[in-house]
């Protein structure tokens, strides 16, 4: 269902894609990469000069390798276009600083402690939280699951509260009731 219409014109300014893709390694394992590309719809002044309407102001890559355990054991990070030129990409060699942790719960919290505020970049920060969401989808279906352990997914949005419709008619047997 697509949102209401504005109540009010409107004039575009700013456009943020966000792009993520997983890939299978022959090695067996998984690589998680995504780009972020910020673009103003009208000439835009920043400190360092003017960025014409369509130029990027942000385009950073990150991508992490998982291993079948969604424990991360690469990871790299790439910025093309930034406002400060040589300063917000001098961080990204600190983005192999995920290496070694496992996505599960207190990965963003970690991710923080390592990386948040002036020990790293906030694009590519908030980057890695979606790439933790994107390796999820990513394995779905591609590793085999306990049939004795409760669903991952399960109790981890509203839809799937273990006490709601949807877990009782899609995984009866984890549901609470209520």
């Amino acid at each position: 269902m697509p949102l209401p219409e504005p109540t009010a014109a409107r004039s575009p300014l700013h456009r943020r894609t966000i792009e993520i893709r997983g890939w299978k390694r022959e090695d067996g394992l998984y690589d998680i990469e995504g780009h972020l590309l910020d673009r103003k719809d009208v000439d835009f002044n920043l400190s360092t000069g003017v960025r014409t309407a369509g130029a990027p102001i942000h385009s950073m890559w990150l991508r992490i390798t998982v291993d079948a355990k969604l424990q991360i054991v690469d990871a790299a990070a790439s910025t093309d276009a930034m406002p400060y030129p040589d300063e917000c990409d001098r961080i990204t060699p600190d983005y192999t600083k995920l290496i070694g942790l496992a996505i599960r719960p207190g990965y963003n919290q970690r991710v923080k402690e390592l990386l948040g505020g002036v020990r790293g970049c906030t694009h590519l920060t908030e980057l890695a939280g979606t790439l933790a969401t994107a390796a999820f989808q990513t394995l779905a279906g591609q590793v085999p699951q306990d049939p004795e352990r409760k669903p991952f997914q399960l109790d981890k949005c509203h839809a799937l509260a273990t006490d709601g419709a949807s877990v009782e008619r899609y995984y009866p047997r984890w549901h609470k009731g209520g």
